[in-house]
């Protein structure tokens, strides 16, 4: 991988030594499956369920991306939505919802540079 882009995202949050293993290495394999993130709807869901105000769709959406941003090595991502989904299951809505802000900014700064570095 070359300097630009493995620096591109790591500064959005991305451990790419630590998903680069866990993908043996295979670059385009992780290239394919970044485009595969940017294609899913769990953040969409989330953010609706959020502002619809149902707890129950936002503890399904907010695990899903949780795993999704483990997977990847998005550890600031998975910090977030990891605290978000302990907040729901404690039936802390209004504190997961208030987490709402730093994850849209986390994941604006990931879809970013994720795209910068596929394009």
């Amino acid at each position: 991988m070359d300097t630009l882009k493995k620096e591109r995202l790591e500064q959005a949050g991305i451990n790419v030594d630590d998903v680069l293993e866990r993908f043996m290495g295979n670059e385009a394999l992780l290239d394919r499956m970044l485009k595969g993130f940017l294609q899913d709807q769990n953040y969409a869901a989330l953010c609706q369920a959020v502002e619809a105000g149902d707890a129950s769709a936002a503890l399904a959406a907010s695990h899903t991306l949780k795993g999704l941003c483990g997977n990847f090595s998005m550890e600031e991502m998975s910090a977030l939505v990891t605290k978000q989904v302990a907040l729901l299951r404690g039936d802390d809505f209004a504190g997961a919802a208030a987490l709402m802000e730093s994850i849209s900014k986390c994941y604006a700064g990931l879809t970013e540079a994720i795209r910068g570095c596929l394009a």
